[in-house]
């Protein structure tokens, strides 16, 4: 072997050594950034989804007060705290309140429950034992109370999981909102720096992907969440007027509901039921008008409020919700919607730019220039 070689050799030995060097202190910087980033993950997307979102308005309003970015962060920073912060007072008071009417009941041994109708046990599969515990609970409560002991107390442990749950979730949403703030003075620097990511990625559909990933979350941001938020407070304002028990706990199921793009009367019609069988009948036909109105206006607003934006399936839809809440809670709830509808409409829009290439190569984009 002459020396011209064992330096080839050498050299190259040392360049791979060097590469191997350096790859290796990137990933364990990578790693360590992840870690120490990881809590925050979920709320950090939570905030760019919402600064997205809310981009219109807040340019609108920066014009407004005479071109102060920092000012309008600010105060629609205020204004999304409040949306928050005020249903979920609402939703604690309905919820303590209940509690301590139940619990002011069963000392006072006041807590009667009505017999059940017939009809009950005609119920396919469980309408027997239905009935026979309805009843056994109507003629003496505290027997069927301890015979459903171990039941109650699973529900009960289940239930306390779950509001904790709930109460995280609500503090991860309060900090994705404090950073949708943060980051809405830079939404320039922001789309600049999406745009060159996406170039990097997608080469020269880059630009146009990312308009359209930003145009996505808009849209189902608006379509999707917005009228959830809208029919969740509605509904809960309608069952606040008329007493129903725990009405924040079931305007949080109607959202829930309608995020995942199942239909909010599931939830709204034994609610009906139960006004009619409590309040007179002008207030329970007038909240059955009010139910049906706000359990139907999904069909008005989405269309009036996603404009033209992505058309993405409702199983697109379902998915990202249910397992963003399974996953992340009440956060994950809205960012999984948004995430996996954005993933959707991305991928949907390579396929069909791959398409067209392979069909026609010599007529398709090679540069996109903003």
């Amino acid at each position: 072997m002459t020396d011209d070689s064992r330096g080839a050799d050498s050299a190259w030995e040392h360049r791979v050594t060097q590469t191997v060097i350096r790859l290796s202190l990137l990933a364990l910087l990578a790693f360590w950034c992840l870690r120490f980033v990881s809590p925050f993950i979920n709320p950090i997307i939570g905030g760019i989804v919402i600064a997205i979102a809310v981009q219109t308005p807040y340019v609108k309003l920066t014009r407004a007060i005479g071109g102060r970015p920092r000012t309008a962060a600010v105060v629609l920073t205020l204004i999304a705290l409040l949306i928050l912060i005020v249903p979920s007072i609402v939703l604690g008071a309905s919820l303590v309140d209940t509690a301590r009417t139940l619990t002011g009941e069963l000392d006072a041994q006041d807590l009667a429950v009505p017999p059940p109708p017939g009809r009950v046990a005609d119920l396919p599969l469980v309408g027997e034992s239905v009935y026979q515990t309805w009843l056994a609970a109507s003629q003496n409560l505290e027997a069927a109370l301890v015979k459903l002991a171990p039941h109650l107390k699973d529900a009960g442990l289940w239930l306390v999981s779950t509001v904790g749950h709930l109460g995280r979730g609500l503090l991860m949403l309060l900090l994705a909102i404090l950073i949708a703030g943060a980051l809405l003075p830079f939404g320039q620097r922001g789309a600049a720096f999406a745009r060159r990511a996406a170039s990097s990625v997608a080469g020269g559909r880059g630009p146009e992907l990312a308009a359209l990933a930003a145009s996505s979350i808009q849209s189902v941001t608006r379509g999707v969440l917005g009228v959830a938020i809208i029919q969740a407070l509605l509904a809960g304002l309608g069952m606040l007027v008329v007493g129903v028990p725990a009405a924040g706990l079931w305007s949080l199921l109607i959202l829930i509901f309608a995020v995942m793009q199942l239909p909010s009367m599931i939830v709204i019609i034994p609610i009906i039921f139960y006004v009619f069988s409590t309040s007179s009948i002008a207030a329970s036909v007038l909240f059955a008008i009010w139910g049906a109105l706000v359990g139907l206006s999904d069909n008005v607003l989405k269309p009036l409020l996603m404009g033209r934006g992505s058309s993405v399936p409702m199983l697109v839809l379902f998915m990202g919700s249910l397992g963003g809440f399974i996953a992340s809670g009440i956060l994950g709830l809205f960012v999984g919607a948004v995430v996996l509808s954005l993933g959707y409409t991305v991928l949907m829009a390579w396929l069909e730019g791959s398409a067209v290439e392979e069909e026609d190569p010599a007529t398709a984009p090679t540069e996109i220039h903003q």
